[in-house]
């Protein structure tokens, strides 16, 4: 139920307005989505190590999300898996990165939707649906990392427009 096959991945990388330290500090910090998340409701750990970490992002809509942990490199990223509790999961890179005294955060999605379908058939609905919906959801995802380093306080609800999967308390899929 777990999907880390990379097929179709979905990456955005944009510049951080901080080192690497501070970025680092932030997005390994217990909790960390609730002062960066402009969709997140709470954030909550069950644990927290690094690596097999996991922790509970219930989102504006009330969607439950668990997150599992299963790379950690100090200031270079993690990854993880991330989906509702006993279905399927969707398998997440963070990677951080810096060049020309430049610190760049890329955030890279694996999606499960449709990951069981034939490439052909699922290609519409992904080149519509999915890719859209996941470029708009990582830009305010790292928007609001950027918009936490700015302001020094939580980033609020829905800071950057609303989203149809994550914002709203019906469920689009």
């Amino acid at each position: 139920m777990i999907n880390t096959e990379k097929r179709w991945g979905i990456k955005l990388k944009k510049e951080i307005f901080s080192d690497v330290n501070e970025l680092w500090k932030i997005i390994s910090t217990p909790g960390h989505l609730e002062k960066i998340h402009p969709y997140c409701k709470s954030n909550y750990t069950i644990k927290w190590s690094g690596k097999n970490s996991i922790d509970i992002l219930i989102y504006l809509n009330g969607m439950r999300y668990v997150r599992e942990f299963k790379s950690w490199n100090p200031k270079k990223g993690f990854s993880l898996v991330i989906g509702e509790e006993n279905k399927e999961k969707s398998y997440v890179e963070w990677e951080i990165s810096n060049a020309n005294n430049k610190t760049y955060l890329a955030i890279t999605v694996y999606p499960y939707f449709m990951k069981n379908y034939n490439k052909l058939i699922s290609l519409l609905p992904y080149q519509i649906f999915i890719k859209p919906n996941l470029i708009k959801y990582l830009n305010n995802v790292i928007d609001g990392i950027n918009w936490h380093i700015k302001n020094k306080v939580k980033v609020p609800n829905n800071n950057f427009g609303k989203h149809k999967w994550f914002s709203d308390e019906k469920r689009v899929f």
